[in-house]
């Protein structure tokens, strides 16, 4: 698969902002940047949230 270059690169953010303008693409960067950060946030908890239930649970025990 080619890897874009930087003219292809420059010719589509002339064509998105042609599309889109300048407002909008910078309300949807934004918008964008910010679901990112969340989507880490709730990462690092969920992660965190799984370790405090796997020490909560109570030691199985055997009735061997």
């Amino acid at each position: 698969m080619p890897s874009l270059g930087p003219t292809e690169l420059i010719i589509i953010l002339v064509i998105v902002l042609l599309l889109f303008g300048v407002g909008r693409v910078s309300r949807i960067g934004g918008e964008l940047g910010s679901a990112v950060a969340n989507f880490r946030k709730g990462l690092a908890e969920g992660g965190k949230d799984k370790k405090e239930a796997v020490a909560d649970e109570p030691k199985s025990e055997s009735n061997s």
